[in-house]
């Protein structure tokens, strides 16, 4: 097993992080551990710009410990890099041979603009997004970079982050405006000398790292927001205006208790987030988007696939992900509900817009993906099993309200228990969701009455509607469909109800 697993050592400015990356035998890749501690090395720095001793040999015992871990996991290849505390302080090349002859790791340094292009993978692996900022707020440095077309254009790495910032500004108790100001002018200052940061406006900016994550989730908490994933969560600047203020108006030992805010970031998250409304208003951004992946996914798909780390798309390679963890659906049935789907939603949708502009198709698509992947808890109640796995799967490239959407179609079985599956989440969800849900999951429940035997006996099938019938008559299928013609009997009512139309699963012959 030892080449099937990857350690990713981080050591930032803030904290130091351990991720664990496992190839499964069926070709899925899975995050199969992960460690964290609070380090703040940008705090440690001394008068000279250098990292303490103390500072520096507490790094080497967590070091240590991450690679027992890594040992306990027969792992046969680690990749551990430094950002900007290391790279910054004058005893950088002391601290590499300390480390180096501790633990007998090799520290990779980072400049600021592999920690940005590292970042760029990661979040562009992670999101479907096309054009637009990107900030990654770091304890001891800021990196903003301008991407078009899923392509980065420029980078920059600014010498300060929400430790460092902390530091100088402290805001233990309340962050008062004079310091504020004092924080914004030397973020507005440095951003100045780089024309492009003012150059297209009215794009996202999408945030990656800790400090974005933590504000996502203190929102989401005092927003009561029902879905429980910060990743492609989204807010708008007025939105996180207001929560600012009411962050910095808190004395720390109250930050302390708010839902969603951890301990070890309670006095950062303040400096943090002043840098990132600065730049979001200098970028003239149109709202912000978080992103649960970054630096250290970037460094994975960097070492995991050298020739090719950038995904063409997201979508794609999530669902082929998770149908690989599941191994138990029935491969081939899979993939001929999911040809069936897609051949039945076309002909019903004959004169609606281009595919690539078609939402409700997507969702149709990904959901007859993944609809059997609840068979590996337990067969008799798959579809129970399969809302659950997809509502906690990250399915990137959907929305939240995609994702439930998706689960929802995957796992139908009527009306009235979509309502009831999707009451906790009703904010998210809307009557004409629920409405396209019960079509879409009828669908695919045809598809797989299509299906039923899982013999794949239906090759080509020709699909038309006359009056109030949906004709399907299978050209030269292997063998017989009794069992299929049975069960789409059984569907016919529901899908009048839905489609105002009855599907028929013919013998006859079709009219040219």
């Amino acid at each position: 097993m030892t080449g099937q697993r990857i350690g990713i050592v981080d050591i930032g400015s803030n904290s130091v992080r351990l991720v664990v990356y496992e190839r499964t035998a069926g070709g899925a890749h899975r995050v199969v551990d992960a460690s964290k501690r609070s380090a703040r090395l940008s705090g440690k720095i001394n008068e000279a710009g250098a990292l303490t001793e103390d500072a520096v040999s507490e790094l080497i015992e967590t070091l240590r410990h991450f690679m027992r871990i890594c040992s306990h996991h027969g792992i046969g290849q680690i990749r551990a890099v430094a950002t900007a505390a290391i790279r910054n302080a004058t005893n950088r090349d002391d601290i590499l041979e300390k480390i180096k002859t501790a633990t007998s790791l090799t520290i990779e340094l980072l400049t600021g603009e592999m920690e940005a292009s590292y970042g760029f993978l990661g979040m562009i692996n992670s999101l479907s997004v096309t054009d637009g900022y990107l900030i990654d707020i770091g304890g001891g440095s800021t990196e903003l970079s301008l991407f078009r077309n899923r392509e980065l254009v420029h980078s920059v790495s600014f010498p300060f982050g929400c430790v460092s910032l902390n530091k100088s500004f402290d805001s233990k108790e309340q962050l008062p405006d004079e310091s504020l100001k004092a924080i914004e002018a030397v973020v507005t200052e440095a951003a100045m000398k780089h024309d492009w940061i003012r150059e297209a406006p009215g794009l996202p900016l999408v945030g990656v790292g800790g400090t974005v994550r933590a504000l996502g989730k203190v929102h989401q908490a005092v927003h009561h927001y029902p879905f429980a994933q910060t990743h492609n969560y989204e807010l708008s600047g007025a939105g996180v205006d207001e929560l600012f203020q009411t962050l910095r108006s808190l004395p720390l030992e109250r930050r302390r208790k708010l839902p969603g805010l951890s301990k070890d970031r309670a006095d950062v998250i303040v400096p943090g987030v002043a840098v990132l409304r600065t730049l979001f208003k200098l970028v003239k951004a149109s709202h912000y988007q978080i992103c649960g992946a970054g630096l250290r996914d970037g460094l994975f798909h960097a070492t995991r696939f050298p020739a090719q780390p950038k995904l063409s798309d997201p979508l794609a390679y999530s669902l082929q992900n998770l149908n690989a963890l599941h191994t138990e659906a029935p491969r081939q049935h899979v993939m001929q509900v999911n040809r069936l789907s897609l051949e039945l939603y076309d002909e019903l949708h004959r004169d609606r817009s281009p595919k690539g502009e078609d939402r409700s198709r997507l969702l149709l698509d990904a959901a007859s993906q993944l609809h059997r992947i609840g068979a590996s808890i337990d067969y008799y109640d798959y579809a129970r099993h399969s809302f659950y796995l997809i509502i906690h799967s990250h399915l990137n490239g959907l929305s939240h309200r995609e994702i439930i959407m998706t689960a929802a179609i995957a796992s139908f079985k009527s009306k009235g228990r979509v309502k009831t599956q999707l009451a906790p989440y009703r904010t998210l969800i809307h009557d004409q969701d629920i409405d396209l849900i019960c079509k879409l999951g009828l669908l695919l429940q045809l598809a797989a009455a299509l299906d039923r035997s899982e013999t794949q006996a239906i090759g080509q099938i020709a699909i038309r509607q006359a009056e109030s019938k949906l004709l399907l008559h299978p050209l030269n299928p292997r063998g017989s469909l009794a069992v299929e013609r049975r069960e789409v009997e059984e569907l016919a009512s529901d899908f009048k109800k839905h489609w105002q139309l009855i599907p028929v699963l013919g013998h006859y012959r079709m009219q040219h």
